[in-house]
């Protein structure tokens, strides 16, 4: 494996919530009071000592001090200069950025854009492209993305009736990988921007369950920044439409469980262990009803992934020694994609942190990272949680996997 030897200071989540604080003109203790935390706790957030990596936590603290919860956080990642995969992942933001911008303006298109465009060939390059996002290589993502967003917007403006509509199930498709791409590499914005450009042309297909997927996606743009009850309400109002619907498909049942386990996660993330637990038993039960693992319009769901968010929900909770009993009964196909399984070490190596068992905690982070390097490196809980080890408990591995990430 790579090592990057340019080491270098960066932010931890602490520090840059020192800044903030400090730009409203507030002490310590004065946040410690509206956020609902002990000056001691505020203090090790600040000071490293204390890893700041809990999405309850950093929305608690974004309310109290009226941020956006990336400014905590941080963004987007520059990954170090000799990393070449990481360099070649950014170079696309600009360009995919671009493209999401001219969603439902005229195309434009030249004439042989017309000549050359073929359904069948459309069709193969976003399958190709949702393929480089489950085995989440940002690099072959990031060169692939831009030329196709451009033709699948000619393809909405040319084409007619059925074939106008496959267009944009694979619009919508493409837009799906350029959010997950862009929320990776750190770019929140873009990746929101890229969320409303999904329910757009999900809406053009024609589909009701199609548009119901996208849906899901709004739903996290809300949970993310801590707007819990308007989240709820989508969800809520998904869950309705899909049990009053007829069609009792593999999809719709998918679909089903996969809003229950965006109901567990918006429980997890208000710190509502009770609620979080429930939905995700509802869960299980609906991934013992479809009886397989699916993967309809990237919404993984099924036996398997219901009892992955086994191990992420009490993570999500800081319940490191919940999540970490739950791993050991999670069997991973060896099919699954990379970027499911290595965000399954991550989370297990996040229990393995809170549960205090440190080497275990690298050892699963060093899996994430054999299986999707770039994902791994770029995960924000990855790199403050190491972060935190390091300044802490120097030492080898941990060290030269610091300096991959960028954290040191």
């Amino acid at each position: 494996m790579a090592q990057f030897p340019d080491i270098h200071e960066v932010d931890s989540n602490g520090q840059r919530l020192a800044r903030i604080r400090m730009r409203h003109r507030w002490t310590q203790q004065r946040l410690a009071t509206e956020a609902g935390y002990s000056l001691e706790t505020i203090k090790k957030y600040e000071q490293g000592r204390r890893s700041l990596d809990r999405p309850p936590v950093i929305l608690r603290l974004a309310r109290a001090l009226d941020c956006h919860p990336a400014e905590i956080t941080g963004g987007p990642i520059v990954p170090p200069d000799a990393d070449r995969d990481g360099q070649t992942a950014i170079a696309a933001v600009a360009a995919v950025r671009r493209a999401l911008l001219r969603h439902g303006r005229p195309a434009r298109p030249t004439e042989a854009e017309v000549a050359d465009l073929a359904m069948a060939d459309l069709r193969e390059r976003t399958e190709e492209l949702t393929r480089y996002r489950q085995a989440a290589s940002l690099a072959k993502t990031a060169e692939a993305l831009p030329q196709l967003l451009r033709a699948l917007q000619v393809a909405v403006e040319v084409q007619r009736g059925d074939e106008q509509r496959t267009a944009y199930g694979l619009l919508t498709s493409a837009y799906e990988c350029a959010m997950q791409y862009l929320y990776k590499l750190g770019h929140v914005s873009d990746a929101t921007l890229a969320t409303e450009r999904v329910q757009w042309a999900a809406q053009e297909t024609g589909d009701p369950l199609r548009v119901l997927a996208a849906r899901w996606y709004d739903a996290g743009e809300f949970l993310n920044i801590g707007e819990h009850d308007e989240a709820g309400a989508i969800i809520d109002e998904a869950l309705t439409v899909l049990t009053q619907m007829r069609r009792r498909t593999p999809e719709a049942i998918s679909l089903r469980g996969a809003y229950q386990l965006k109901a567990a996660l918006n429980c997890a993330r208000s710190a509502d262990s009770t609620g979080a637990e429930r939905h995700w038993k509802r869960a299980m039960q609906t991934a013992d009803t479809l009886g397989q693992d699916r993967n309809d319009w990237q919404l993984q769901f099924g036996p398997t992934n219901a009892a992955i968010w086994g191990v992420s929900l009490p993570v999500e909770l800081g319940q490191g020694r919940v999540a970490v009993d739950r791993a050991e009964h999670v069997q991973m196909p060896a099919h699954y994609s990379k970027e499911r399984q290595s965000h399954h070490h991550i989370d297990k190596g996040r229990a393995y942190f809170y549960n205090g068992q440190r080497e275990r905690a690298l050892d699963e982070f060093l899996a994430a990272e054999r299986l999707a390097p770039q994902a791994t490196r770029m995960h924000a809980g990855v790199r403050e949680t190491v972060g935190t080890m390091i300044r802490t408990q120097k030492r080898g591995q941990l060290t030269e996997l610091g300096i991959r990430l960028g954290v040191v």
